[in-house]
């Protein structure tokens, strides 16, 4: 993903006006960014949007205004951007009783060498180790808050939207050994993330700031193609067909029939993060008419 450039961020002023709205967003998206891994260790997946929240959010709590200032912090957060065919995290070690924290931290030292995303199973498993981010560590002392990656190859980075081949986070720590599969939701938000940067929850510019997000105007592959049409029946509203005409389901070979539903399961994945409820509607071909799928929000 591209950094976050200052042209991005919403002015003071402004973001008083639209923060109310962009942190309902905001927490929306990040139920599909979340998951634990038992009950210490919390992942949240970043993306350019989570981390133009925690920008904004910086701005608006500090009150900065200095264009200087906000470079500084933009430089900051775009250190945890994720790069091309990559995974980003903010790793949390959920400790709620205070006296128990620095024992407790104490006992995880070493943690950054134990946290590994695990792909597929048996002889074809592949296990991708975090990197940590080394500025957060001391020899003996560990933060409750730490910041790491998962560098994929492309066979890895088609895996992790394939659910069919299981995704899990494993942390193997001599005190702390849990294992958990990414739920479907956070594999729909990362792999829409490995496909294409994510649409803005907030605008810079323009009236539209303040309205609810929309997907990419278009998506293709050699194979699919989607793309908004000119009237939406509804927010959200994203179309899903062959890149070549076919008329008929009966006409689909079984590879580009599950290309497509992988295609359509990812929308309605992120019109769900950002709306609540979708529907999906099949116009299965039939005269002249092209076989597609239509995926648009629901009213809550």
């Amino acid at each position: 993903m591209k950094p976050l450039h200052r042209d991005e961020i919403v002015d003071r002023e402004r973001y008083e006006a639209l923060r109310s709205n962009y942190r309902e967003a905001v927490i929306a998206h990040k139920r599909n960014r979340r998951m634990a891994v038992g009950d210490r260790v919390t992942l949240v997946f970043e993306d350019r949007e989570t981390l133009r929240f925690q920008v904004q959010e910086m701005l608006w709590v500090e009150r900065i205004s200095e264009p200087e200032k906000i470079q500084h912090e933009l430089d900051v957060y775009n250190e945890l951007m994720p790069a091309d065919r990559e995974l980003s995290a903010t790793l949390f070690l959920e400790i709620t009783d205070p006296g128990a924290v620095r024992p407790e931290l104490d006992r995880l030292v070493g943690i950054d060498e134990h946290v590994a995303l695990v792909l597929g199973e048996g002889d074809a498993t592949q296990t991708t180790p975090a990197h940590f981010d080394p500025k957060q560590f001391e020899q003996d002392r560990i933060s409750a808050v730490q910041y790491l990656r998962f560098p994929l190859d492309e066979a890895q980075a088609r895996s992790v939207a394939d659910t069919r081949v299981r995704a899990r986070i494993r942390v193997d720590h001599p005190n702390y050994r849990h294992e958990a599969e990414i739920p479907t939701g956070v594999r729909q938000s990362l792999a829409a993330d490995l496909r294409r940067e994510p649409e803005p929850l907030l605008r810079s510019t323009g009236a539209a700031a303040a309205a609810a997000p929309e997907l990419a105007d278009s998506f293709s592959s050699e194979r699919v193609r989607a793309y908004r049409p000119a009237q939406p029946r509804a927010p959200g509203h994203v179309i899903v067909e062959p890149a070549d005409s076919i008329q008929s389901l009966l006409e689909v070979d079984l590879d580009l029939l599950l290309e497509l539903l992988e295609v359509v399961k990812a929308l309605a994945g992120e019109i769900v993060a950002r709306h609540g409820r979708c529907r999906v509607q099949t116009d299965l071909g039939t005269g002249d008419s092209q076989l597609r799928w239509h995926v648009y929000a629901l009213d809550t």
